[in-house]
């Protein structure tokens, strides 16, 4: 059961996030839980790994750890972080970081926790 807890934590965060917004918790909670599910999308949720194989055409299958990290290979980490800073990678980060549905959601996930972080921090500064 701890593992588990362990490995899925996220996911009950970013639930409180939507319990948290609609029951309009104060927003310190809602700003902490949205970092909370972005670092665990980001670098926490299990997935594939997703980097280019040395054969340039199929995609790294070992398990790794957060939409932006690479599985135990060192090269391969270093390659997921290339595609992200280099612009003209941009298709081929597309096709290894979302290529499943579950990644794809992990994606919504990490993004939509930053524009919650995001409005978190801005709806007070808007209605004063």
């Amino acid at each position: 059961m701890g593992k588990v807890v362990r490995l899925y934590w996220g996911y009950m965060v970013a639930a409180a996030l939507v319990v948290g917004w609609s029951q309009q918790w104060a927003l310190p909670v809602v700003a902490a839980l949205s970092i909370g599910v972005s670092v665990y999308a980001a670098f926490q949720v299990p997935v594939w790994c997703g980097a280019v194989n040395r054969d340039g055409q199929t995609y790294c299958r070992n398990n790794a750890y957060g939409v932006l990290m690479g599985c135990s290979k060192r090269q391969h980490r270093w390659q997921k972080i290339k595609m992200i800073v280099m612009r003209s990678k941009a298709g081929d980060f597309s096709r290894a970081v979302f290529p499943t549905a579950k990644e794809k959601f992990n994606a919504f996930l990490a993004v939509g926790g930053l524009l919650s972080a995001v409005a978190a921090v801005i709806v007070p500064v808007v209605t004063g």
